[in-house]
């Protein structure tokens, strides 16, 4: 419990100082302003082709990321060209880039960017780079490889679980029996298993990784979220039996003539297939939006004490980001159960028997 504590301090603590840090940059150069946070915020929240973990300008601490790109030829090199801000312009090969919210951009040795309304205009090359994003999912899946080993060994050495194997089991058997068996039945639920303990636990780790200060937000990045999604949308629809498309096509069934459910379903049969998209999609928002929120009202809460410009606010403002902290840890494997849950029950959905199974 007591390594709990530590962290949650360690994590506003780092977020007071980069707020202090801010507002003490900005305060010199307009002191009649008031503090705008949304700036820092949407940079914490947003994805980058380098790793900032704490400072700003040129007392920043990062970590340079691999820029892969593809303009007529595979462009790589590090991130560090475009320095920790991603202000400066990066020479590669006698070509010219730039960083402009987030996406890179052809530029000329100046750096400009040719705007329409607020856009710019320059060629993009494909970015293939690991981003901060992808650099947290590849760190999360290197922790789950590591806890599959580590549980595969202890049950080679005994039939009783030892070590993280304890706190695996009770997870992998709850995802199995409330899970998928709950959801899909019990004549398939054991093919769908590996897959939907993979998607909870990968969540999960995801959830708590981007609770660490200076991690990133990894399950509020609408192009992860959208991915999960779409691998949703796959398993379900190609998994799907004879009943199913019969419940898209003929909702229906034999309870009335052809002839007279034409006009029903020239209504009812397109609004079927538009659930083939928006089951998916709500997951999408939902993951999304809950973990991106959670995130946004933190930063907010400690962005009080500046706004406001007194201290005296500071035990109201730590004291309520505090409580959100706590409750994200909680939401973290909430929403990391929810997703699966949903998941598996779109697969039963599809894969369902005509008749109930009584076994």
């Amino acid at each position: 419990m007591s390594f709990k504590k530590l962290l949650i301090a360690l994590y506003l603590f780092v977020f007071c100082f980069s707020f202090a840090e801010t507002h003490e940059g900005t305060a010199e150069a307009a002191k009649d302003e008031k503090y705008n946070p949304v700036p820092f915020i949407m940079h914490h929240i947003a994805d980058a082709h380098n790793w900032h973990l704490w400072g700003e300008g040129h007392n920043s601490v990062g970590i340079s990321l691999p820029v892969i790109l593809w303009d007529n030829g595979l462009k790589v090199f590090s991130s560090e060209k475009f320095g920790h801000e991603e202000e400066k312009v990066a020479e590669v090969d006698g070509k010219f880039y730039k960083v402009h919210h987030n996406k890179i951009y052809e530029t000329n040795a100046a750096g400009d960017l040719e705007m329409h309304e607020e856009h710019p205009t320059n060629n993009a090359p494909l970015d293939f780079s690991i981003t901060k994003v992808v650099a947290q999912m590849i760190l999360a899946a290197v922790i789950l490889l590591i806890i599959g080993f580590a549980s595969a060994s202890s049950y080679k050495k005994s039939a009783v679980p030892s070590g993280i194997a304890k706190f695996i089991e009770p997870i992998v058997v709850f995802v199995r029996d409330e899970i998928a068996l709950q959801n899909i039945g019990s004549v398939r639920y054991r093919k769908y298993v590996p897959y939907l303990v993979t998607l909870f636990l990968f969540i999960w780790v995801l959830n708590i990784l981007g609770l660490l200060p200076g991690a990133a937000n990894t399950t509020g990045n609408i192009a992860f979220t959208m991915v999960l999604a779409v691998f949703t949308l796959l398993i379900v629809n190609l998994s799907g039996r004879k009943t199913y498309w019969m419940h898209m096509f003929d909702p229906l069934g034999s309870n009335m003539p052809f002839a007279g459910k034409i006009l029903v379903y020239i209504i009812l049969v397109p609004v079927e297939l538009l659930g083939i998209i928006t089951k998916p999609f709500a997951l999408m928002i939902r993951l999304f939006a809950n973990m991106t929120a959670g995130h946004i009202i933190i930063m907010s809460l400690i962005a009080l004490i500046f706004i406001m410009q007194t201290y005296m606010i500071t035990p109201v403002s730590l004291g309520l980001s505090l409580f959100i902290y706590v409750l994200e840890v909680l939401v973290a494997a909430l929403q990391a159960y929810i997703f699966t849950m949903l998941t598996a029950l779109f697969i039963g959905s599809a894969v369902e028997e005509p008749h109930h199974d009584n076994h």
